[in-house]
């Protein structure tokens, strides 16, 4: 029979592990929840933050003429945030957007889509850029598509679908920025050994970015005993690709590019640990 103590582990793998989350303050909670009810203690400090466009003039003009596009592609929640207002603020009717075949990159995207009351038709096997691609391979040759994303984002849908005779328009819908309030009490949390994290999360490749960002700049001014002994999370192999471009390691990469996939990721990694230190223990 377990002692209270191992029932305790069981039920709380990460009890006493201190975890760093870096969403956009409100996109933290679903990260946040998850790690807390397995027992971490998390500390929240933004390293992203989501703003509007400084011009909508391009996603409204698209909106305006959805009827000639056949496909629809968002690529993150946010961006189905952002056309779900737009739509509302243009007072555009959703029986607009019915002819549309709308491509979501991973089930959040999709649900929030659907919760709008538009229907999606195709979310890629694995969540990332390049299965997206994948998916309309065959589907959008002579198509007109619109990808409604954030100012800065990686190429690989415009390029690629281009590529394969679709006539493709980017139009920005967010951006994502650096949250300067962020930089002192980030730096404060890392410089302290008390303080720091075991754990820091990063749920893309621009929170990869900001965070070096927030440290000083560049990899090599943030290595050494700032990062001792903490386990870098990602959530999928392109937030992984950036960090080992930065010069930095991946110890945990969810092999669902979801939220729930990067929680559990980090729990199957510290079960590990766990069963490895009892191992070795006398």
């Amino acid at each position: 029979m377990n002692s209270p103590t191992q029932t305790s582990e069981l039920e709380k793998p990460l009890l006493g592990l201190r975890i760093l989350v870096g969403r956009a303050r409100h996109q933290a909670s679903a990260l946040s929840s998850g790690l807390r009810a397995l027992g971490a203690d998390v500390i929240e400090i933004p390293f992203i933050e989501i703003r509007k466009p400084r011009s909508y003039k391009p996603l409204d003009s698209a909106l305006k003429h959805i009827v000639k596009y056949h496909w629809l592609i968002l690529t993150s929640v946010n961006g189905a945030d952002a056309l779900a207002d737009r739509v509302r603020a243009l007072q555009l009717s959703l029986a607009a957007f019915k002819h549309l075949k709308i491509a979501a990159i991973g089930p959040s995207t999709r649900d929030r889509i659907e919760a709008f009351g538009l229907e999606v038709a195709v979310v890629p096997n694995r969540y990332i850029a390049e299965s997206v691609v994948e998916s309309l391979r065959d589907i959008v040759e002579e198509k007109r598509v619109l990808l409604a994303r954030a100012k800065v984002a990686r190429d690989v849908i415009p390029r690629e679908l281009r590529k394969l005779g679709a006539q493709v328009d980017v139009v920005e819908a967010y951006e994502t920025v650096i949250p300067t309030s962020s930089k002192r009490r980030l730096r404060i949390l890392m410089a302290n050994p008390k303080l720091r994290p075991g754990v820091v999360c990063f749920t893309s490749s621009s929170t990869v970015r900001n965070f070096v960002a927030l440290l000083g700049g560049t990899s090599s001014r943030i290595q050494g005993t700032k990062l001792d002994g903490i386990q870098f999370a990602s959530i999928g192999p392109v937030t992984s690709a950036t960090l080992r471009e930065l010069g930095l390691p991946v110890h945990i990469e969810a092999t669902e590019y979801t939220i729930p996939g990067l929680v559990r990721a980090i729990e199957a990694g510290q079960r590990g640990i766990e069963s490895a230190r009892r191992m070795w223990q006398p």
